[in-house]
C-alpha cells in the first residue's frame, strides 16, 4: 500500500495533556483565499502533568496541533518569538522552552476555505463560511491542542464583508457587533461562558435566511431560537424548530436538564460530512436534516429531522456539558445521545413502532460490522485515523448498552445515577468507568460486567432451549452465550444480558412468571451472566410458547427453535409489540432462506402459505395501528437475508428469492393490499405520528402488490405517482416504477427532474431511486448519471445518494458477477480520497462482508480492494480501513 503507515493510537497510551489553556481569544478575518485567523491563548503547564515536586516548573516543548496552515506571526506576553525558539512540522508546531508559569501565546495564520474540500476545520459552502471541528478539524483553523480534555472559555471575533457575509455566528452569547472600514465590512463578538473542547468551536459567515422564535426553560428564563438556512427555503425550517422546541422541553421533563444560554442557533449547510454537529449554542447541520415540507421531504425524512434535532441538543449536556477526556470514550456522548434520542422519538411517537426501526437500523449497520473486518469494541483500544471510528458500534451500540443499564437498574434508579453523573462531572471530560462508577454508587450494584460490553467486539449470540415437565407443571429455560471471534480478540468472555421474557399459555395470555424458590418476575427479566445458565418456572399449567427478549432487551442474536405453528402463534397473541413483529419477521427471514437455498440449488423450498396467512391474519386485526401494520408489510431486507445466510452468499439468488415471496404474498393477499392501497389514500399531507404511519402502510402496500408486475399493478403504482400528496408517496412510487422497469418509469424520472431540478436536496432523491433499482443496466446507469450536470461528486450528499446507495443498498446490482460493481466502486473511491478522505473511507465500508460471498464474487472484490491500496496515494483515512478490510 502506498501510504504513509503512521503508529495506531492506543487508549493504554493515555496521558494528561502537559499543558491547559484556560482561555482563546480568537479573531476571524473571513476572506475566501486568505482567511486571517489570529489567536491570544492563556497557556499554562498541567499540575496534573508535572512530576511530583516539579508543579510550576516547564514541562518541556509546547507541542501544538496544525495541518495546512500558514504562520504569520507568533509572540508570547506580547514579545515576537525569534525563529529559533519554534519549528513548524507538517503537523503541528512545537515551542522549545515556553515560560514556566501562566503566559499567553498569540499565533496568526492564514487558511484558504475555498480549496478546502475534506470539509474539515473552516471551508465554503455554496458560499456560506461554516466550520467542522470534530474529531480534529481545529487544527486546521489555528495551531492549538487539539484534543477534547483541554478545556477553554472561547471568545470569538469575526470579521467580513458586509454585503457578502451579513450573518456572523459562533458560539455563545452575542456580546457586541459593529462596523468597520466605513462601513464596508463588519464585526460581530460572541462569547461562550462555559469551558468547551476546540472540537466544540463553530463559526459561520454568510448571506443567510432566518426562522426565529423563543422558549421559556423551567426555571423562567426566555430563550432565543434561530434557525439559519439559504435565502427562499426558510419556510422549509419549521418542522425542525418545533422539533427543537418539543426537545428542549422533554429534557427538562425527562431528565431535569435545562439549557444554558441566552441563545440556541442552527445553520444548516449544503456541503457537510455528517448529519450534524452538536457545538455549543451553535448546532450545524447538514441541510438535508433542517430543511422539510410535504413537497420536499418523505415522513422518513421529517422522522430524522425530529431525532437528529434532538440528538443535537440533547448533546448540549451528555457531550459538552459533560464531555469525553479522549477520543476512544467517543461513545460515552455518542451512545448515551443516541439512546436518548431514541427515547424522546418513542414518547414523540410509537414506542413499539420506534424500537422496531431502531432494532431494524441496528442489524442492518452495526451487526455486520461487528461480524466482519471492521468488528472493534464500543470504546475501541487503538486508532489511526479517528474518524473511522464514528460507526454505528459507537453510536447504536453505546446507546444498546445504556438502555441495557437502565432495563437492568430500572427507570428510577437509573435516573438518579444520571443525575449523579450530571452532577459530579458537569465541566469535566470524562470516562466511560466514571460513567459506570455513578450507577454502581445509586444502585448499591457491581456493574464491572458491563465495562465487558464496551471492551469486548462482536455480538453475543444466545441459544435457548425450553423443555416442559407436565408433570411437575414445570418449564426450563436453557440459555447459552458466546460470542465469535473478532479481528484481534480470539477469546470472549460471558457478558451481563438481561432477557426480559413471557410464556404463552394456550389462550394467548401471559403466564405468571414463577421461579423455582418462589420468587415471581415481576419485571419479567431474567439475567444472563455466565456462559450457560437455567432457569425453571413453576405451576405452568400447560407448555407454553415462548416469547424471549421482548423489546429487545439486549443487542444479541437469538437463536431458538421455535416452530412455524409457534411463530404464528406470536404473531397474533404476544403482548410484547415488539416481539409480536419480531415474529413475524422471523417466520418471513425462514421462508426468504429456503427460497434463496432452492433457488441456488434448483431444490423445493419451505411452503411460504402459512406465513402469508398469519400476515394475513394481523393485517385483519384492527388492534393494530397502520404504522405497524406498515412494519407487518416489510420483508426482511436482501441485506438481512444474506446476513442470516452468512456466508458463500450469492446476492442473485436472494434477490431471487425475495421477488419470490413479495409476489406470492401479493397473489395470495391481492385483495387486502388493494384495499388497504385504496383505503388510506390522504388529500392533504399531515406530519402526526398517525398520518405519517397511514402512509406507510399504504406505500407498504403498494410495494407488495407492485412485486406481481401485472398491467394494473404498474399502472397503479404510476397512478400513485402521479397523484401522490407528498413526497414520501411520490419517491417510493418512483422508487417502484425504476425497480421494475416500468415502461411509465423514463416519463416519471423525467417529469420529477422537471419539476425539482433547481432544489439540489430533492434532486438527492432523483439520482437516489436510479441507483437503487435491481435491474440490469443500473450500473450503466449510474456511470451515465455521473456525468449529469446536477451531479457533483465533491459534495457528500450527492456521493452518497448515487454512489452510495448503489453500493450499500443494492446488492443485486452492486455485487454483479462481472465484478464491475467493485470496479466502479473503487475507481469513485480513489478519486473521492484524493479530496476528501472521510467520506472515501466510509464508502468503502460498503464492501465490509465481502468475505462472505461465493468465492467468485469474493476474488473479483479482493480484487477492487487491492486497485485501492495500490493507488499512487491513499489517504490515513482510507488506508487504514482498506487495511483492515485485506487484513487475514
Amino acid at each position: 500500500m502506498r501510504t504513509d503507515t503512521p503508529r495506531p493510537i492506543r487508549l493504554k497510551d493515555y496521558r494528561p495533556p502537559a499543558y491547559l489553556i484556560d482561555a482563546v481569544d480568537l479573531e476571524i478575518a473571513l476572506h475566501p483565499k486568505q482567511t486571517r485567523v489570529r489567536s491570544r491563548l492563556v497557556v499554562r503547564a498541567n499540575p496534573d502533568a508535572a512530576p511530583t515536586g516539579r508543579k510550576s516548573a516547564s514541562l518541556g516543548p509546547l507541542v501544538l496541533d496544525g495541518e495546512g496552515l500558514t504562520l504569520t506571526g507568533i509572540a508570547i506576553d506580547g514579545n515576537p518569538l525569534d525563529r529559533k525558539a519554534y519549528r513548524i512540522g507538517a503537523d503541528g508546531l512545537t515551542i522549545a522552552k515556553p515560560p514556566a508559569g501562566r503566559f499567553k501565546l498569540e499565533i496568526t495564520t492564514e487558511i484558504a476555505p475555498d480549496t478546502n474540500k475534506a470539509l474539515q476545520g473552516l471551508y465554503l459552502s455554496r458560499g456560506v463560511y461554516c466550520t467542522q471541528c470534530e474529531a480534529e478539524g481545529f487544527r486546521r483553523i489555528t495551531y492549538f491542542l487539539d484534543r477534547p480534555d483541554v478545556l477553554s472559555v472561547y471568545s470569538c471575533r469575526l470579521i467580513a464583508d458586509r454585503e457578502t457575509v451579513p450573518v456572523l455566528l459562533s458560539n455563545g452569547n452575542l456580546m457586541e457587533r459593529g462596523t468597520m472600514d466605513g462601513g464596508a465590512r463588519h464585526y460581530a463578538v460572541w462569547h461562550d461562558p462555559h469551558p468547551k473542547p476546540c472540537y466544540l468551536f463553530a463559526a459561520v459567515g454568510g448571506d443567510l435566511g432566518s426562522i426565529a422564535s423563543t422558549f421559556k426553560t423551567m426555571s423562567g428564563r426566555e430563550v432565543e431560537l434561530a434557525i439559519y438556512v439559504e435565502r427562499g427555503k426558510e419556510e422549509r425550517a419549521h418542522w425542525a424548530m418545533d422539533s427543537l422546541k418539543r426537545s428542549m422541553a422533554w429534557d427538562e421533563k425527562r431528565f431535569g436538564r435545562e439549557y444554558d444560554l441566552d441563545v440556541f442557533n442552527i445553520v444548516a449547510v449544503s456541503d457537510f460530512n455528517m448529519g450534524a454537529m452538536e457545538n455549543k449554542g451553535l448546532n450545524v447541520f447538514n441541510d438535508r436534516l433542517i430543511l422539510a415540507s410535504a413537497e420536499t421531504a418523505t415522513d422518513t425524512m421529517f422522522e430524522a429531522i425530529e431525532s437528529v434535532v434532538a440528538h443535537e441538543y440533547f448533546h448540549n449536556w451528555t457531550g459538552n456539558r459533560i464531555t469525553c477526556r479522549d477520543w476512544f470514550q467517543l461513545c460515552l456522548k455518542e451512545g448515551l445521545t443516541v439512546y436518548r434520542d431514541q427515547e424522546f422519538s418513542a414518547d414523540e411517537r410509537s414506542p413499539v413502532v420506534q424500537r422496531i426501526s431502531d432494532v431494524r437500523a441496528l442489524r442492518a449497520s452495526q451487526f455486520p460490522e461487528d461480524q466482519g473486518p471492521m468488528a472493534h469494541p464500543v470504546r475501541p483500544d487503538s486508532y489511526i485515523e479517528i474518524n473511522n471510528f464514528y460507526t454505528a458500534t459507537v453510536y447504536e451500540k453505546g446507546a444498546e448498552i445504556v438502555r441495557m443499564i437502565e432495563t437492568m437498574l430500572g427507570r428510577e434508579t437509573f435516573r438518579r445515577g444520571l443525575d449523579l453523573y450530571f452532577e459530579r462531572h458537569d465541566g469535566e471530560a470524562a470516562t466511560i468507568e466514571q460513567f459506570l462508577a455513578c450507577f454502581a454508587e445509586t444502585s448499591g450494584r457491581d456493574l464491572a460486567p458491563v465495562m465487558i460490553w464496551y471492551e469486548q467486539a462482536g455480538t453475543p449470540r444466545v441459544k435457548a432451549a425450553l423443555s416442559y415437565d407436565k408433570k411437575a407443571r414445570t418449564v426450563r429455560l436453557d440459555l447459552t452465550q458466546k460470542t465469535p471471534p473478532t479481528p484481534g480478540q480470539d477469546k470472549k468472555q460471558p457478558v451481563p444480558i438481561p432477557v426480559r421474557l413471557g410464556l404463552l399459555g394456550p389462550n394467548g395470555r401471559d403466564l405468571p412468571l414463577k421461579l423455582e424458590g418462589g420468587e415471581t418476575l415481576r419485571d419479567g427479566i431474567v439475567h444472563l451472566t455466565a456462559a450457560r445458565q437455567s432457569f425453571t418456572f413453576c405451576d405452568v399449567p400447560a407448555r407454553p410458547v415462548p416469547s424471549l427478549l421482548r423489546g429487545f432487551s439486549a443487542p444479541v442474536v437469538l437463536d431458538i427453535d421455535l416452530s412455524d405453528k409457534d411463530l404464528a402463534f406470536l404473531i397474533a397473541n404476544d403482548s410484547d409489540g415488539f416481539n409480536r413483529w419480531q415474529a413475524a419477521y422471523a417466520y418471513a427471514l425462514r421462508v426468504l432462506v429456503s427460497l434463496t437455498q432452492a433457488a441456488m440449488d434448483g431444490g423445493k423450498s419451505s411452503g411460504a402459505g402459512g406465513y402469508i396467512a398469519a400476515l394475513g391474519q394481523a393485517l385483519a386485526d384492527r388492534k393494530l395501528d397502520w404504522a405497524f401494520k406498515a412494519e407487518l408489510m416489510r420483508l426482511p431486507s436482501e441485506n438481512d437475508i444474506a446476513r442470516e445466510i452468512g456466508r458463500n452468499i450469492d446476492p442473485s439468488a436472494i434477490h431471487t428469492a425475495h421477488r419470490q415471496l413479495s409476489g406470492k404474498i401479493a397473489r395470495k393477499l391481492g385483495p387486502e393490499l388493494e384495499a388497504i392501497h385504496g383505503k388510506l389514500k390522504q388529500k392533504r399531507f399531515q406530519t402526526d405520528a398517525k398520518s405519517a404511519g397511514e402512509r406507510a402502510a399504504r406505500n407498504a402496500a403498494l410495494t407488495l402488490l407492485a412485486a406481481r408486475r401485472g398491467k394494473a399493478d404498474l399502472e397503479r403504482t404510476a397512478d400513485h405517482y402521479h397523484k401522490a400528496s407528498s413526497m414520501t408517496e411520490a419517491s417510493h412510487a418512483l422508487a417502484l416504477l425504476c425497480a421494475a422497469g416500468a415502461p411509465q418509469a423514463k416519463s416519471a424520472l423525467a417529469h420529477f427532474r422537471d419539476r425539482w431540478q433547481a432544489d439540489h436536496l430533492v434532486m438527492d432523491t432523483w439520482f437516489a431511486v436510479q441507483a437503487l433499482s435491481p435491474r440490469a443496466g443500473t450500473l450503466e446507469r449510474v456511470e451515465t448519471l455521473m456525468s449529469d450536470p446536477l451531479f457533483e461528486i465533491t459534495t457528500p450528499n450527492k456521493a452518497r445518494a448515487l454512489i452510495g446507495s448503489f453500493a450499500f443498498n443494492n446488492p443485486a446490482e452492486f455485487n454483479r458477477a462481472d465484478g464491475a460493481g467493485y470496479q466502479f466502486l473503487a475507481r469513485q473511491i480513489t478519486t473521492i480520497d484524493a479530496f476528501n478522505p472521510q467520506i472515501a473511507a466510509r464508502l468503502l465500508t460498503s464492501l465490509r462482508s465481502w468475505r462472505t460471498l461465493e468465492p467468485k464474487r469474493r476474488k473479483l472484490a479482493r480484487k477492487a480492494l487491492k486497485s485501492i491500496a495500490d493507488a499512487q496515494k491513499v489517504s490515513r483515512d482510507l488506508g487504514e480501513v482498506v487495511g483492515r478490510l485485506t487484513a487475514e
